[in-house]
């Protein structure tokens, strides 16, 4: 591959190009830094599960939601706690929890939308 082109770490798709400091993948629009995409790869031993403040989450953690989220037609507020989720090894939509909200039943998040109690 040349230096002209980079596969995406996403998508795996061949024809990333880069774009000031960042690399871009027109088939996926994901975006990264090969220093980034280097290092991951380097440490890679599985799927890393981070809440928003950067905390590494694991199976059967609680956590607080950190923004409205809108599900369906009801709004899940900022501060709900959520007990005893569960890490998907494959996204669902790009979403990396599974869990059971009192309310609303079972629902999908992302890490990047709680934060470990």
């Amino acid at each position: 591959m040349s230096d002209d082109a980079q596969a995406c770490p996403k998508c795996t798709s061949p024809y990333g190009y880069q774009d000031g400091a960042l690399w871009v993948c027109p088939e996926c629009a994901h975006e990264w830094s090969l220093a980034v995409a280097e290092s991951e790869v380097a440490t890679a031993t599985g799927p890393k599960f981070r809440d928003a403040n950067g905390v590494q989450l694991q199976d059967g953690d609680t956590v607080r939601v950190v923004k409205d989220l809108k599900v369906g037609s009801d709004t899940l507020k900022s501060g709900t706690k959520v007990k005893g989720i569960r890490l998907l090894d494959e996204p669902v939509n790009d979403h990396d929890i599974s869990c059971r909200v009192e309310g609303f039943g079972s629902i999908y998040l992302k890490c990047s939308v709680v934060r470990k109690e």
